[in-house]
């Protein structure tokens, strides 16, 4: 059961419309108040010169109804109690203030509850004298041959083309003729992996793994229930549905979020549906948020057949928040690039001494391996020595190769650094890279190796945000290149060892992983980092 932000039940609608209102971008946009329990959100602007549109229904479907109320769409939403119609009462009063001399189209989904209390205020308001005639949606085409098929998102697309022709100043008999157009026109289908959380209620019927296809946008279940494909074929087998119900022409497609996918997922249906069989004929696309289950994780496809009117419609501006906007569909933008990051900037050179030295280095950390672990699965999360070691790995096999620039200190220092961040993870492999891509630059300007290295630490500190006495390898690298750059590599060894040794009795850390520990638990333990550096500096003693 997943729980809702919100005061209380009673007000869980209301406080949603105030919401609206206040965030509203247009400042468009009113709340009728009608002394009662009536929630009409209602054009600002709207002077009765044209058909009005009005559409509604329960509430949890947020964006809709209100968000698509503005020039261009719809001119007022009656907002139900949670998946709940509104009453007759409120419809009716919603009609009054908004019809003029051109009269109303009202337009609904296919739910009994919506026919009912909508048709009934619809016959009260002709009664009344009023201009006024319903259309219902039934876009849903999940069971093939269904009499009373439900209306989803492709919802939507019936009112951006009614709204339009309205706009344009059509008569009511043309506003309705062109919603039945696009209604005809319209096919959808959803599917959710999650049901949708209600106040107090479970929403765990769809078990983990699961997915159910031809859902409602109530909560209400599907038409079948399978197990969870790849992305990929999950849309086809939605597609080839829709493509059954409607022959491919030109589309345009609506993808809408339920309410519970993250953007990453929605992008990848994006992506799966724009390569499908429908997607290869669709020609406009909107995406988003617009017709949702309160938190359902899913999504739904609607497909619309074009025709000039239509597209003319769906492409034309509006002054409604929650419609994003038709994008023309395209290829993929992809601009082909030479990888200059790859290139060789050096060549292979070798140099035994260099070469001694580096194997004695790289040795000194894979033959300590196991006890850097056992250290940092005290302190840490045990893996320091196995990422230290691939580093040193890494290096070890370019030497043997023969494919280090070992003439060259500047671009061997460089090029380790590239050696040290294609295989060790986390941290500590970028912050060396750092330090020794930072001393391969300051060696070529100076030539001192000592200062190289000094600079080179400066940046890794800069970086990386540690310091000496923070529980970490700068505790033993900081003091050993200090003197190696003021009495020479003989001190440098003896302060990595000393660095190293402080840490034993250093009972917080300040970075890395041991920061989240307690003294207890760092107290009479050396630092692996530190302790690799030691033992780097200690191979030269022999």
């Amino acid at each position: 059961m997943s729980d809702l932000i919100l005061n209380n039940k009673d007000s869980f609608v209301l406080d949603s419309i105030h919401g609206t209102l206040y965030a509203a971008k247009k400042a468009n946009l009113t709340l009728l108040d009608f002394d009662n329990d009536i929630k009409v959100v209602a054009r600002n602007d709207w002077n009765k010169d044209k058909v009005a549109l009005i559409c509604g229904g329960g509430s949890g479907h947020e964006p809709a109804h209100a968000g698509f109320v503005g020039k261009g769409m719809l001119t007022a939403a009656v907002c139900g109690d949670l998946f709940a119609a509104p009453s007759v009462d409120a419809v009716l009063n919603a009609i009054l203030h908004v019809t003029g001399d051109a009269g109303c189209l009202v337009i609904i989904k296919n739910y009994t509850g919506d026919r009912l209390n909508f048709g009934l205020a619809v016959e009260k308001a002709k009664e009344m004298g009023c201009k006024v005639d319903l259309i219902v949606v039934g876009d849903d085409i999940s069971i093939p041959g269904n009499p009373q098929p439900r209306g989803i998102a492709g919802t939507l697309f019936v009112q951006k083309v009614a709204g339009h022709v309205a706009e344009k100043g059509g008569s009511l008999e043309e506003v309705k003729q062109a919603a039945v157009n696009a209604c005809e026109k319209t096919a959808s289908i959803g599917v959710a992996l999650t049901s949708c959380s209600l106040p107090g209620e479970s929403n765990d019927r769809i078990a983990l793994g699961k997915a159910e296809l031809g859902l409602g946008i109530h909560g209400e279940p599907g038409i079948e229930t399978i197990d969870l494909p790849k992305a990929k074929e999950l849309v086809s087998t939605m597609v080839s549905k829709i493509v059954e119900a409607k022959p491919i022409k030109e589309n345009a497609i609506l993808l809408n979020n339920l309410g519970g996918l993250s953007p990453i997922e929605m992008n990848i249906v994006v992506k799966e549906v724009m390569e499908s069989e429908l997607g290869q004929n669709t020609k406009l696309i909107v995406t988003g948020s617009l017709v949702t289950a309160i938190d359902m994780k899913g999504f739904s496809i609607s497909a619309i057949q074009l025709d000039d009117v239509i597209v003319e419609a769906l492409t034309s501006d509006v002054d409604a928040d929650a419609w994003p906007g038709m994008v023309e569909c395209r290829e993929v933008p992809i601009t082909k690039c030479e990888n200059l990051i790859a290139r060789k900037v050096f060549e292979p050179s070798y140099d035994e001494a260099v070469a001694q030295v580096l194997r004695k280095v790289c040795l000194s950390v894979i033959n300590i391996e196991a006890e850097l672990n056992h250290l940092d699965s005290i302190v840490g999360d045990g893996d320091t020595g196995s990422t230290f070691a691939a580093g040193a790995r890494k290096v070890l096999a370019q030497l043997e190769a023969k494919q280090l620039p070992m003439q060259d200190n500047a671009k061997l220092l460089t090029t380790i650094a590239d050696c040290l961040t294609s295989v060790m993870g986390g941290s500590s492999g970028v912050l060396l890279s750092i330090m020794f891509t930072a001393a391969g630059r300051d060696f070529e300007q100076n030539g001192s190796l000592a200062k190289a290295m000094q600079e080179g630490l400066a940046q890794m500190m800069a970086y990386g945000g540690a310091k000496p006495g923070d529980r970490t390898m700068l505790d033993a690298l900081h003091p050993a290149f200090e003197a190696w750059v003021s009495e020479g590599f003989s001190a440098a060894i003896k302060a990595a060892k000393a660095g190293a040794e402080a840490t034993v009795n250093m009972n917080s850390a300040k970075a890395g992983r041991s920061s989240y520990l307690n003294s207890d638990s760092l107290s009479g333990t050396k630092d692996p980092g530190a302790y690799a550096v030691e033992s780097v500096f200690s191979q030269f003693l022999k």
